[in-house]
C-alpha cells in the first residue's frame, strides 16, 4: 500500500482502492497509481520528490481538485466522474478546471521538447479555462466578471468561498480592485485570499469593510501587503476586530516605500493601544491623502497619538474624525497640528457634540487652509462664540465650496455675519438646517442668494421662519440656476409658498433640480398642491419628491390627487415619490400605482383605507 498515496487523499484506502472506485476510463490515473503502489521503497522518496515537482500534473491532485470544484458549483448540474476524467475538446467552452488540458498537454510537450509552439498553447488554454473558471464563480453570486475589478460585496461570501476565490487570481493579473465588504462569514479565513496575493500585483483597491476580520486576518494581510506594492487604498471599516489592541497586526509590516494614499478606519472600535500604533504608521505614510478614522472614540489622548504624526503626512487631502468623542481639548491638540497640511482640502469634525465652544483655538491654523473645500461642523453644539471666530477665519479660505452648519440650535441669530464673508462666487453646498434661523439671519440669506450662482445643494430644514421668506430666497434664481438639491422640510410653508414655487418651476429657475423636500409642512392647503403640481413641466430632472405629513398627522390627499396623477407622466426622471400619512382610498391608491406600474419609481405611502359610505 503506497501510504503517502493515501495520506494526500486524506482517505483511509490505498492507491489500488482508489483505482477500483474509477471509472474504466481513466487508464492514464489508474495506470500511474499503480505504478505508485508497485514500486520498491527505495524509490518512493524519489517518486514523492517528482510528484512535489510536478505538482500541478499529480492525478492524486487532480482528483482533489475535481472534488474541490463539485463543492464549489453545488448548485450547478453534476457530472459524473468518467466525465471529470475524460479529456473533451469541449472543456474549454464549459468552464472545466484547466488541469485536465494540462494532464494532455504534458503528454505532448514529451514528443515535441521544451521551447515549442506546444507550451505556448498550453498556457494560452489555461488562461481561457482559467477565466471561464473566474466567470462562473462571479455569475453564480450575481455579479458581473470584470478582469479589472472584481466587486464581491453583499454576496454572502464564505470560508470555502474565500478559498476558492484565492485559486482563481492567478488568472486576474490585471486586477485593480477587489470589494469583499459586507461579508460577515469571511472572518478568520482571510490568509487563504491573501496567499495568492502575488498574483495580482496590480492591485489598487482593496476593500473589505464589514467583513468581522480578526488579528489572525489583520496579520494575513499585513504580511502580503509587500505583494501589492501598487495599493493605493485599504478599507477595513466597521470591523470591530480591527481595535482592541489589534491593529499593530498590520501596521507593524507597512514601511516607508508604502504607496498608500488612503486609509479607511471607520468605527473599527480603535483605543489608545491603536491610536499608539496608528500614529508611529503614519510616521512612515508619507503618501497618504485621505484618513478616515470615523465613529471611533479616541478621546483626548488617542486625538494626541496621531495629530502628533501628521506633520509626517503633508499631502493629506481629507481628514475625517466625526463622532470620535472630541472635546474643547482635543481641538485645542488638533489645532496646533493642522498648519502641517497646507494641502487639506476636506475636514469633517461633525457630530462631536463636547467640541461647542473650544473652535477658537483653531482659529489660527484654520487660516492656514487655504485650499480648504469642505469644513462639516454639523452637530458639534457650536454656540455663537465659535461661529464669531469661524468668521474671522472664512476670508482665508478663498475655495470652500461646502460648510455644514447643520443642527447647530445656537448659532441661528449670528449665522447672518458669516454669510458675507463666505465665497459665495464657489459656494455650492450649504447646509443650514435646524439652526433656528433668526428673520434676520432669513433676510440676509435671502440677499446672498443672488451672489450664489453655482450653488447646487440647499438644506433649510427645520426652520420655521424660512416660510416667511420663501419669496425672497427664490426670486433671484432665474433659468441658468445649477441648484439640484433644496430641503425645505418643516418649514411651515403655506399655499402661498407653493405659489412662488410655482412661479420659480415656469421660469425655469428650477429645471436642475433632482430633489425636493416638502415634507412636514402641513400647513400648505391643497390648492397649494395642487399648484405646485400643475407646474411640473418645469422639473424635467427630478427623481425624489416627499410631500410627507408628520406621523402624528393624517389629511385625505383626494382635492390634489387628480392633479399629481397627470403631472407624473411630466417626470420622467421620478424615481421616489413619498407621500407618507395622506389617506388614500383603495381606488385611488391603485390608480397611482397603475400609473407609476412600468416606471422603475419607489412609492412610499400608506396602506390604502377604505371610505365609510354615505
Amino acid at each position: 500500500m503506497n501510504l503517502t498515496a493515501e495520506k494526500q487523499l486524506g482517505g483511509s484506502f490505498g492507491a489500488s482502492g482508489l483505482t477500483e472506485a474509477l471509472p474504466v476510463q481513466s487508464t492514464l490515473i489508474r495506470d500511474q497509481l499503480l505504478c505508485c503502489e508497485s514500486c520498491c521503497p527505495a524509490m518512493e522518496s524519489d517518486q514523492q520528490r517528482g510528484r512535489e515537482a510536478s505538482q500541478k500534473r499529480s492525478p492524486l491532485d487532480l482528483i482533489m481538485n475535481q472534488i474541490r470544484r463539485k463543492t464549489s458549483f453545488t448548485e450547478r448540474k453534476k457530472p459524473s466522474m468518467g466525465r471529470l476524467f475524460r479529456p473533451s475538446v469541449s472543456s474549454d467552452k464549459n468552464g472545466e478546471i484547466p488541469e485536465t488540458k494540462e494532464a494532455e498537454s504534458s503528454e505532448g510537450k514529451g514528443s515535441t521538447g521544451p521551447g515549442t509552439e506546444s507550451s505556448d498553447t498550453d498556457s494560452e488554454i489555461s488562461s481561457v479555462v482559467g477565466w471561464g473558471r473566474v466567470k462562473q464563480f462571479v455569475q453564480k453570486l450575481g455579479k458581473t466578471p470584470d478582469s479589472q475589478s472584481l466587486s464581491l460585496a453583499h454576496c454572502d461570501l464564505t470560508a470555502t468561498d474565500v478559498v476558492e476565490l484565492g485559486t482563481l487570481l492567478p488568472f486576474l493579473a490585471q486586477l485593480e480592485v477587489m470589494d469583499l465588504s459586507w461579508n460577515d462569514l469571511l472572518g478568520g479565513s482571510l490568509k487563504a485570499l491573501t496567499c495568492h496575493l502575488q498574483h495580482v500585483g496590480k492591485l489598487k483597491v482593496l476593500k473589505v469593510s464589514s467583513c468581522r476580520l480578526t488579528a489572525q486576518d489583520l496579520t494575513a494581510l499585513g504580511e502580503a501587503l509587500d505583494c501589492v506594492p501598487l495599493m493605493e487604498m485599504l478599507d477595513l471599516s466597521w470591523n470591530a476586530g480591527v481595535g482592541g489592541g489589534n491593529l499593530h497586526c498590520l501596521t507593524k509590516h507597512l514601511h516607508s516605500a508604502s504607496s498608500l494614499r488612503e486609509l479607511h478606519l471607520v468605527d473599527c472600535h480603535l483605543s489608545e493601544a491603536d491610536a499608539v500604533a496608528l500614529g508611529e504608521v503614519l510616521l512612515l505614510l508619507t503618501c497618504l491623502e485621505v484618513l478616515d478614522l470615523s465613529n471611533n472614540k479616541l478621546m483626548v489622548k488617542g486625538v494626541e497619538h496621531v495629530a502628533s504624526s501628521l506633520n509626517s503626512t503633508p499631502q493629506l487631502k481629507t481628514l475625517k474624525l466625526s463622532m470620535c468623542g472630541l472635546n474643547q481639548d482635543s481641538l485645542a491638540i488638533l489645532g496646533e497640528k493642522l498648519r502641517f497640511l497646507p494641502g487639506l482640502e476636506h475636514l469633517d469634525l461633525s457630530c462631536n457634540k463636547e467640541s461647542g465652544g473650544g473652535f477658537s483655538t483653531m482659529t489660527t491654523s484654520l487660516c492656514l487652509l487655504t485650499h480648504l473645500k469642505c469644513l462639516d461642523m454639523y452637530l458639534c453644539c457650536l454656540t455663537e462664540d465659535d461661529i464669531l471666530e469661524l468668521v474671522q477665519a472664512v476670508p482665508s479660505l478663498g475655495e470652500l465650496t461646502e460648510l455644514d452648519l447643520g443642527s447647530n440650535k445656537s448659532i441661528g441669530g449670528v449665522i447672518r455675519s458669516l454669510l458675507p464673508v463666505l465665497p459665495l462666487s464657489k459656494m455650492k453646498k450649504l447646509y443650514l438646517n435646524n439652526c433656528g434661523l433668526s428673520p434676520e439671519t432669513c433676510q440676509a440669506l435671502a440677499t446672498t442668494m443672488q451672489s450664489l450662482r453655482q450653488l447646487e445643494c440647499l438644506n433649510l430644514s427645520w426652520n420655521k421662519n424660512v416660510g416667511e421668506i420663501l419669496q425672497q430666497l427664490l426670486e433671484p434664481l432665474q433659468a441658468d440656476c445649477k441648484l439640484e438639491e433644496l430641503r425645505l422640510s418643516s418649514c411651515d410653508l403655506t399655499t402661498e409658498d407653493m405659489l412662488h414655487l410655482e412661479s420659480a418651476c415656469e421660469r425655469g429657475a428650477l429645471s436642475k433640480l433632482k430633489l425636493l423636500d416638502l415634507s412636514y409642512n402641513g400647513s400648505v392647503g391643497d390648492g397649494g398642491w395642487v399648484s405646485l403640481f400643475g407646474a411640473v413641466a418645469g422639473l424635467k430632472e427630478l427623481q425624489e419628491l416627499d410631500v410627507s405629513l408628520r406621523p402624528s398627522a393624517s389629511l385625505s390627499a383626494s382635492p390634489w390627487l387628480p392633479a399629481l396623477l397627470d403631472a407624473l407622466p411630466q417626470l420622467p426622471s421620478l424615481r421616489r415619490l413619498a407621500l407618507q400619512r395622506w389617506a388614500l382610498g383603495a381606488g385611488e391608491r391603485e390608480k397611482l400605482e397603475k400609473s407609476l406600474s412600468k416606471r422603475n419609481v419607489v412609492l412610499e405611502c400608506d396602506k390604502a383605507v377604505e371610505k365609510a359610505a354615505g
